[in-house]
């Protein structure tokens, strides 16, 4: 079976897409213009909040939208 001339593989020798939250960060740099080193300090300045009290400080205080803001405070508290 063949794989239609419409269908577009991604070459295997290419580095792997990320996944879960971090599959946001090249949109979210380019987006916002910080890198996602800013945001972290971001949300490590706001205290010790739950999460969506963070994703609601980056929503009302930086402006930013709801998926982004989910995207940067689930992996800021995976990596806590």
């Amino acid at each position: 079976m063949s794989i239609p001339a419409r269908v577009k593989r991604r070459p295997s020798n290419r580095t792997p897409l990320p996944k879960g939250p971090a599959s946001y960060f090249p949109s979210i740099e380019k987006k916002y213009g910080q890198p996602i080193d800013h945001w972290m300090a971001v949300l490590k300045q706001a205290g010790p909040l739950k999460h969506m009290e963070l994703v609601n400080h980056l929503k009302t205080e930086h402006q930013m939208g709801h998926g982004h803001a989910n995207a940067l405070v689930a992996w800021f508290i995976a990596k806590r």
